[in-house]
């Protein structure tokens, strides 16, 4: 099949493959006539790509998979290098994960507080004095005066 062919069916442009052909990701065969000439393989290796990318895999992540099809086994993910790089992503995820959670804490913090405050505000502009938790222990006793 020629390169626009192949496009359509990896869903994806003519400029993406070759693209990625200037990368090694797809090998370059030619036609007796000059033309681009791929095979099915070459379909399973462009959904293998497109796969990953829409993990968040960078093209260079896609490499070891790529080369395991090119092996001949029967799925990207079946040799020791790919199976690295998903540790790696996994923990590349992991630490985003753990960093998105820190923040998430943070901003529901500091939007609590700002709720607090909004409300404390809105209390004192109807007229009712401030509730603050700290006040009762803070004043002395109304009958006996003492702290």
């Amino acid at each position: 099949m020629r390169i626009g062919e192949l496009a359509k069916r990896a869903g994806t442009t003519t400029r993406a493959l070759r693209y990625y052909e200037q990368l090694g990701l797809l090998p370059a065969r030619r036609a007796g006539n000059g033309y681009r000439a791929y095979g099915e393989e070459d379909v399973r290796l462009l959904r293998q790509i497109r796969t990953l990318q829409d993990f968040g895999f960078g093209l260079e992540e896609t490499r070891p998979f790529v080369e395991c099809l090119q092996a001949g086994h029967p799925h990207g993910d079946s040799c020791p290098a790919s199976l690295e790089v998903y540790r790696k992503k996994l923990s590349e995820l992991d630490e985003c994960i753990a960093r998105l959670e820190e923040v998430r804490s943070r901003v529901s913090e500091q939007f609590a507080r700002a709720e607090r405050e909004r409300d404390a505000l809105a209390a004192g502009a109807a007229g009712e004095p401030p509730q603050c938790e700290w006040a009762a222990s803070a004043a002395p006793d109304r009958n006996t005066g003492e702290w």
